[in-house]
């Protein structure tokens, strides 16, 4: 024929680029790449920056602790629901959904956010997914606590740096819904820290312990350090068993406390008299009434 056959070079298979993906993010079986590209965390091309790492990091280590607990929770056959607050973009929530829910027959994500175009676009997705048992609300912690229409229960409360007093909202909103677990990442605790500077003269007087928080970075992180006490000792006074770590390494966040709480119904006459302390210890108790409603008015200390 006088023509020479040009030798093909191999082609990789279509998938490859897919695994090669997949493997590198330690994504389980049928996990959605497209779901991935669709919250921004991959390129259209599949590819993956450093800050979408760092999220993603995130969002799956909080999976590890979640996952446990709703497989408990769903023994028997039981239909979970799992609210999200302060949701954002929702990537802990579709993440959640497409790991776990997806392949159940029932269960229920509640995705709570004040930011009307967030919550526009991830119904949108949600529908575009055929994540069909999401539902994505346009309201604040504390507004989702009395709607009407929402479930008289709850099973898990998720609040992934919801931030100042909206991790106190989710706490609120877990114990009138009877969570059986709450797993929270709080950030932005600025209200300790504002009681702190407006007591701070009259507590260097009273006190060496006022030292800690004289100056104003010292302020803001003992606010935030007292803040995140404060929630453990209540959660443990109304009944539920309290674990404390970091979420991720602190080069990836540094708001990396994680509370995972699990009812038990044993409450800690200890912890609520320790918080009446720490509240009078750090001229704090007018947040008594406004944080912590479930603890006794009175406490023998």
């Amino acid at each position: 024929m006088g023509k020479t056959d040009k030798k093909q070079s191999p082609q990789k298979p279509a998938k490859a680029g897919a695994l090669d993906i997949a493997e590198q993010l330690g994504l389980k079986p049928g996990q959605s790449l497209e779901l991935l590209k669709a919250l921004h965390i991959l390129t259209r091309e599949g590819k993956l920056n450093q800050d979408s790492r760092r999220k993603l990091k995130q969002v799956y280590h909080l999976y590890q602790f979640i996952e446990p607990l709703l497989t408990e929770l769903s023994k028997d056959g039981h239909a979970v629901t799992l609210a999200d607050h302060g949701a954002g973009k929702s990537y802990l929530g579709f993440i959640l959904y497409d790991l776990y829910f997806k392949a159940l027959d029932q269960g229920r994500i509640f995705g709570i956010e004040t930011r009307a175009p967030l919550v526009e676009a991830s119904q949108k997705l949600a529908t575009e997914l055929g994540f069909d048992r999401m539902e994505f609300l346009n309201m604040s912690v504390a507004e989702s606590t009395r709607a009407d229409f929402m479930p008289s229960q709850f099973d898990v409360v998720t609040a992934l740096h919801a931030c100042d007093t909206a991790t106190d909202d989710a706490i609120a909103f877990g114990l009138e819904k009877q969570a059986k677990a709450m797993v929270l990442v709080p950030c932005c605790q600025a209200e300790v820290a504002a009681c702190l500077r407006q007591t701070k003269a009259m507590s260097l007087a009273r006190t060496p312990l006022a030292e800690l928080w004289r100056h104003p970075i010292h302020t803001r992180e003992m606010g935030s350090q007292i803040t995140n006490v404060l929630r453990c000792l209540y959660l443990e006074a109304c009944g539920y068993q309290v674990t404390v770590t970091e979420l991720v390494g602190w080069e990836h966040s540094m708001k990396n406390e994680l509370i995972v709480a699990r009812y038990t119904g044993q409450k800690k006459r200890s912890a609520a008299q320790r918080l009446h302390q720490l509240l009078a210890e750090f001229g704090l108790e007018g947040l008594a009434g406004v944080r912590y409603p479930h603890l006794p008015q009175t406490s023998a200390v």
